[in-house]
């Protein structure tokens, strides 16, 4: 009997680290989702469009305290992004790393709208997939909104990196190293 509850609790402690991993799985690829969808979308804005921000009350020697900062970075434009950008996640897919059987979640739609069947092999997409990413990108959404806005808010180099795992720790970055760093 003694062997039994042993094998028992071996099973839910194993069953315990695997939904762990799962779900750190998931809410990585939901964030580094989330950043590159960000960027892409920062980067479609005209760097020459601005908006101006600060106080539009007279100063007493008659000046205004008003700044044109470039637009695709204001903290209107990114808060405007943040309110939508988990939508996207119904444009990704679910794959399975060979070596080291991790989950990763790639983009299955081109930004044209059109998928690429030949990049698909191996991935998979159902409603069920994108709808637990969708929901994971606006937990991070609601649980980081300040993090994501004061990071894109100036320019940076490997936002994925120093976001998702550094600042948020939503990575072990030693298993989810993407294409891109490779």
């Amino acid at each position: 009997m003694k062997g039994w509850g042993l094998l028992a609790l071996l099973l839910g402690a194993l069953l315990g680290a695997v939904w762990a991993l799962r779900s750190q799985d998931l809410h990585c690829g939901a964030c580094r989702a989330l950043v590159d969808e960000l960027e892409w979308e920062i980067a479609q804005v005209d760097p020459k469009k601005t908006i101006q921000m600060g106080s539009f009350r007279i100063n007493p020697d008659g000046s205004q305290s008003v700044v044109e900062v470039p637009y695709a970075r204001s903290e209107a434009h990114l808060t405007e992004l943040l309110e939508e950008v988990c939508d996207r996640m119904k444009e990704y897919g679910q794959q399975i790393d060979p070596s080291t059987h991790r989950e990763n979640y790639v983009r299955v739609v081109g930004r044209n709208g059109e998928s690429n069947e030949l990049d698909q092999q191996g991935i998979r997409i159902d409603s069920d997939i994108s709808g637990t990413l969708k929901f994971a990108c606006e937990s991070i959404v609601e649980e980081y909104e300040d993090e994501l806005i004061e990071f894109f808010s100036r320019e940076a180099d490997n936002v994925k990196d120093k976001l998702c795992s550094k600042r948020t720790d939503l990575c072990d970055h030693a298993l989810h190293i993407s294409h891109d760093e490779l």
